[in-house]
């Protein structure tokens, strides 16, 4: 990897710049391509934004950039997107800021001219960095650490990049994308952080993503991961058409996969789902939904019995396992419903039985 420092002007830097958004974002006189495959979308908040105009208007040393050298001459942003995007935003007109002493913000057309040229002739520090792709690449990684890092999408993004993952983020990565609009009350996360995309894909793929991106990298189009999204939240608002806040951060995908094709009571479903959201031995309300499809109890995380409600079992049995009517002692014994949680056992003191550790785990199939 050779490495060069230059110095460019702002006024240099802006000179031609354009987002074309999918098309890309570009400077430099159009021979900087300032979000290459490998870069995330801009996700800097106002107050970060307005920091580096901030340090731009008082003359303050803003942090070092790298940029990579193309073959062709031509270069692209391994570090400093966020800060090459707002400083351009900025002497594009796109937002204002409080500069020198006026009390009101002001866009870049409102600045005198002797402000304006301050900025435009504003000295920006940049290392030119030569080498192999995967060189760029790991360089990236490594320098990264710094800021804020990258998610493992947005580094998945970067190794499988290609006509595929772009029209992906296309569906998934913006702020207002389609899938947000369909889908943000069902998945957790920021579609801008790859969030939305990387857990369809863990879905789509039963949680292989990097064999699923290889396989598809060059593909021309996600056309079949936006349909399949789709049919995943249309299965959901089907199935469970009762909209609760319990509802966002559920594997659905692999709920879909496994039950797309039975055929599901909606009404007596959301009988079952109400009874037990009230059920106060039910301590896991979001894996309510996965246990009336796959009716394991472990989704439910049921109430377990108190440490003196233990201690009254053990007592009224005189320490003898139920089971095997061998006597132990208390942290040799777990507690157990006497009559069992789905049958309408309650977790309460005349319900507890104490077991040994080994007729409780026979008897729980542990």
């Amino acid at each position: 990897m050779n490495i060069e420092l230059k110095e460019i002007t702002v006024r240099e830097l802006t000179n031609g710049y354009e987002d074309n958004e999918e098309g890309g974002v570009f400077g430099y006189d159009g021979k900087l391509d300032i979000r290459p495959p490998y870069q995330r979308e801009f996700i800097y908040k106002d107050k970060q934004r307005d920091a580096v105009i901030d340090t731009i208007t008082k003359d303050f040393p803003l942090n070092v950039m790298y940029w990579a050298v193309r073959d062709d001459g031509t270069y692209e942003v391994i570090d400093g997107q966020q800060r090459t995007i707002s400083i351009a935003q900025y002497v594009e007109g796109d937002f204002s800021v409080k500069v020198g002493s006026f009390p009101e913000n002001r866009a870049f057309h409102n600045l005198q001219n002797d402000e304006q040229e301050q900025i435009l002739n504003y000295k920006l520090m940049v290392y030119l960095c030569s080498g192999s792709d995967s060189e760029k690449l790991e360089w990236f990684k490594t320098i990264n650490i710094a800021g804020e890092k990258l998610t493992d999408q947005e580094l998945r993004n970067a190794v499988y990049s290609g006509s595929w993952v772009s029209d992906a983020k296309r569906y998934f990565s913006k702020n207002g994308c389609p899938a947000h609009g369909m889908g943000s009350d069902y998945l957790s996360g920021s579609s801008i952080r790859q969030d939305f995309l990387e857990t369809t894909i863990k879905w789509i793929s039963n949680d292989a993503i990097e064999k699923y991106m290889a396989k598809n990298q060059h593909e021309p189009n996600a056309n079949e991961l936006w349909l399949y999204f789709q049919s995943v939240i249309n299965w959901v608002k089907a199935t469970f058409p009762n909209y609760r806040k319990e509802m966002k951060g559920i594997p659905w995908g692999f709920l879909y996969n496994d039950f797309k094709d039975q055929k599901l009571d909606s009404k007596k479903l959301e009988t079952e789902i109400s009874d037990l959201m009230a059920d106060e031995d039910v301590t896991n309300k979001k894996g309510i939904y996965s246990y009336v499809l796959t009716r394991k109890e472990k989704h439910l995380n049921i109430r377990a019995f108190s440490p003196n409600q233990k201690r009254e079992a053990y007592e009224r049995q005189k320490g003898i396992c139920v089971v095997c009517k061998e006597k132990f002692e208390m942290e040799e014994m777990e507690a157990d419903h006497i009559t069992p949680w789905h049958e309408g056992g309650k977790t309460s003191a005349e319900n507890c039985q104490m077991l040994c550790k080994e007729d409780n785990r026979r008897k729980s199939g542990k």
